[in-house]
């Protein structure tokens, strides 16, 4: 066994756990440390991430001997810290990874899984192409393995169609994530793949569709007893039924992802069904309790960079609402905050939506220069052919 390939345990001591002295790594995993592994790592997959981490603590300090299993063991971390939002500590662990998986011991497709978390990692710090090409990496290392993996591809695809949305390549972000629905092999990639469509369908103005591919997400999620996905598709759900008209049903939608999510222990979700529940009141012309709600889930929010896009359209509500009641000082106050979040985010959608509220603010204001001056800028943004 080439054991200097492994990485030194000691050169993460922040991540592990002491030891009194060296010990010697065997290659054949304890079948009963395998067992709870596999628990943790579907328990990290969205039913119960602290469970998972509360399992993981308990199993490194034997997994980290048998290098197959401390692989999973960094990748299954780390995947639950990124969701925890904390991306330093999810990237030490990949960092980790990749050096335990630079061996003979692993192949291809191990690899590949490195190279796929890295990917949602990096797409999560707002790195749209630099997270498109990890996810490239990933598909074409996973095919060169003669155990490819067709979960991580559908996984790899699935992500990848994420990035083309943001980049609004709606034909590549489709074609991404139906690739990703044909090689899914299991519910769990069943359901991501349908939230996927379900977005570009919704991002193409294609409501009802948007909610029947949604729908049966939901479905698959809870069946899975995938909490905090199904507090996500509830939220994406609750904005198509209220561009449908329904907003009675918008509004239960929101209200149960903001439940499911709290229950789930993610606060950034809960205010993420907040921001979204208090756009639908503003645009029901209760601007003083939008207002209230936006705010809150501003404050929720502060210092996730991978909620920067959720962030940015809180803030963006606060002006709106602000804009609303004639608070010029104060809209244009939030106005300036949303477009600084939505620029370091890179998202043209948004920026687009903010330059377009600043626009309606300066045409009741009276400035028709300045207004037509953003009126353009968003519609330039949002072309998708320049030439």
């Amino acid at each position: 066994m080439n054991v200097a390939a492994i990485a030194h345990v000691g050169d993460f001591p922040h991540l592990v756990h002491p030891v009194p002295a060296p010990v010697q790594l065997v290659a054949v995993p304890d079948t009963d440390i395998e067992s709870h592994l596999a628990e943790a790592e579907e328990l990290a997959r969205g039913a119960d991430r602290e469970a998972a981490l509360d399992l993981l603590d308990e199993l490194w300090p034997a997994a980290r001997h048998v290098p197959a299993l401390a692989l999973r063991h960094r990748l299954a971390t780390a995947w639950i810290e990124m969701y925890r939002g904390d991306l330093d500590l999810a990237g030490e662990l990949l960092t980790h990874a990749e050096a335990i998986v630079d061996s003979p011991l692993f192949d291809a497709v191990d690899r590949a899984q490195v190279l796929y978390r890295r990917g949602c990692l990096t797409l999560q710090q707002s790195h749209i192409a630099e997270a498109t090409m990890l996810f490239t990496r990933a598909l074409e290392t996973n095919t060169r393995s003669g155990r490819q993996s067709s979960t991580l591809a559908a996984d790899a695809l699935n992500w990848r169609s994420r990035c083309h949305q943001l980049r609004r390549d709606w034909d590549a972000a489709a074609r991404d994530a139906e690739a990703s629905l044909e090689l899914a092999e299991d519910d769990h990639t069943r359901a991501n793949a349908l939230f996927q469509i379900s977005l570009v369908a919704e991002r193409q103005r294609q409501w009802l569709l948007a909610r029947f591919y949604g729908e049966q997400a939901l479905e698959l999620y809870r069946a899975e007893g995938d909490r905090l996905s199904s507090a996500r598709i509830l939220n994406n759900l609750g904005g198509i039924e209220f561009l449908l008209g329904d907003v009675e049903a918008a509004e239960r939608h929101l209200v149960e992802a903001a439940s499911e999510a709290e229950a789930a222990g993610s606060d950034a979700d809960v205010a993420q069904a907040t921001s979204s529940l208090a756009q639908i009141l503003l645009e029901a012309g209760r601007a003083g309790d939008a207002r209230v709600l936006a705010l809150h889930a501003v404050e929720m929010l502060e210092g996730r960079v991978d909620f920067f896009d959720e962030l940015g359209n809180a803030q963006l509500v606060v002006a709106r609402a602000f804009a609303v009641d004639n608070e010029v000082a104060s809209a244009e106050h939030w106005f300036g905050i949303a477009e600084a979040t939505f620029t370091s985010f890179g998202g043209t959608s948004q920026l687009a939506a903010a330059w377009m509220a600043r626009g309606d603010l300066a045409h009741v204001d009276g400035d028709l220069t300045e207004a037509a001056a953003l009126y353009k800028r968003a519609a330039e943004a949002l072309q998708d052919f320049h030439f």
